[in-house]
């Protein structure tokens, strides 16, 4: 607003066409959407940014009520008490349409044609609220993540303080709880640290012709221990000479953070399997379970960060609900996606799908 109002209270513009030139012509300079309002309420003069924001059926904004443009009560005042009283407001409103827009609007009086009008500068916040939105989801769970294990750390060390580190049935078991929490802590932050080393563009991958078998045979290994705990079989169905294209460490970190909720989240005595598909353009990676699956509602929300279906559950098993975010990411990066088919009582099925290798990549594994 602060940027047009030297040309307007200063000229002192007169409505003739060569003067309405210039107006137009400055108006279309801003990036913000522009309104000016006369005094029975009609919009005189308006530019692009503002035709787009709030014209129906590319119909032309001026000599257009200002109420048939927006129905919003605080912006007519605000107009109003421009003209009527040569004050300044600023306004928030929003346009409800097939998506939401947020604006920050300010109007300030200005003298037209020897007549006291008012122009309104709408400037787009949608996407900053957004983004604040974001932010402070993101503090708010982070807050709460780190502040349970360290609760169960304080109160285990107190209680240690307290004379139970001379109770050998039992001060064992206190140290017991304390790393445990204290490890959780640790892979939250360091699931933090990937996770913004990944959306800050810091994370490359280097793709290159990998046997696929061999690699989940290591996941499975590497996660044999966890699975035996709760007698889960781990099934490797992917064919013994089947190739894809990747990072391998970036594909160990997916499959290795699937299984891992696949074990976490499975029945007892249950099965983890991960499969091979493909498509003509891409690899397609399953990685299913016999959980109890996902309710419809959920499925679209489990790659945000920190969402949980089961909060308790989730936090009884551990992890530090950043993975399926970590994965979603990981998939991006080698222009691929993930998906998840789940149905209740039957399992979830999740779908890594990764662009076909080029025949002149070298081989590894």
């Amino acid at each position: 607003m602060s940027l047009l109002s030297p040309f307007f209270a200063k000229s002192n513009i007169i409505m003739e066409e060569s003067s309405g030139q210039n107006l137009s012509d400055i108006l279309e300079t801003m990036r913000e959407g522009i309104l000016i309002v006369g005094e029975d309420m009609r919009v005189v003069a308006s530019n692009s940014a503002a035709h787009v924001a709030f014209a129906r059926n590319n119909e032309s904004l001026n000599q257009k009520r200002l109420s048939e443009i927006i129905r919003d009560l605080s912006l007519h005042q605000a107009f109003s008490k421009a003209i009527e009283s040569n004050n300044s407001s600023r306004v928030r409103i929003e346009i409800i349409n097939t998506n939401t827009r947020i604006f920050d609007v300010r109007v300030t009086p200005i003298e037209l044609d020897e007549k006291m009008q008012a122009i309104g500068v709408f400037y787009d916040v949608t996407q900053v609220e957004h983004l604040e939105r974001v932010r402070q989801e993101f503090l708010s769970n982070i807050s709460h993540e780190l502040r349970t294990p360290l609760t169960s750390i304080l109160a285990f060390v107190e209680t240690l303080e307290d004379g139970a580190i001379d109770d050998e049935k039992n001060n064992r078991r206190f140290l017991s709880v304390i790393q445990k929490n204290a490890e959780r802590m640790h892979h939250l932050i360091d699931d933090i640290s990937e996770l913004s080393s990944i959306e800050a563009g810091k994370v490359k991958v280097e793709v290159k012709k990998l046997n696929l078998f061999v690699l989940v045979r290591e996941v499975f290994a590497t996660l044999s221990a966890q699975a035996n705990d709760r007698n889960i079989i781990l099934q490797n169905e992917v064919p013994e000479e089947t190739f894809v294209t990747a990072d391998i460490i970036r594909l160990e970190q997916m499959l290795t953070n699937l299984v891992d909720n696949a074990i976490k989240f499975n029945r007892q005595d249950g099965i983890v399997s991960i499969g091979y598909e493909q498509s003509t353009k891409m690899d397609i990676i399953t990685v299913s379970d016999t959980g109890e699956g996902i309710m419809k509602e959920h499925q679209q929300r489990i790659f945000e960060r920190f969402y949980r279906v089961d909060r308790a559950r989730s936090r009884e098993v551990g992890g530090t609900g950043l993975g399926l975010a970590i994965v979603k990411h990981l998939a991006r990066l080698h222009g691929g996606e993930i998906s998840i088919t789940s149905f209740l009582g039957e399992g979830s099925t999740f779908k890594i799908e990764l662009p076909k290798q080029s025949p002149h990549l070298e081989s590894s594994v």
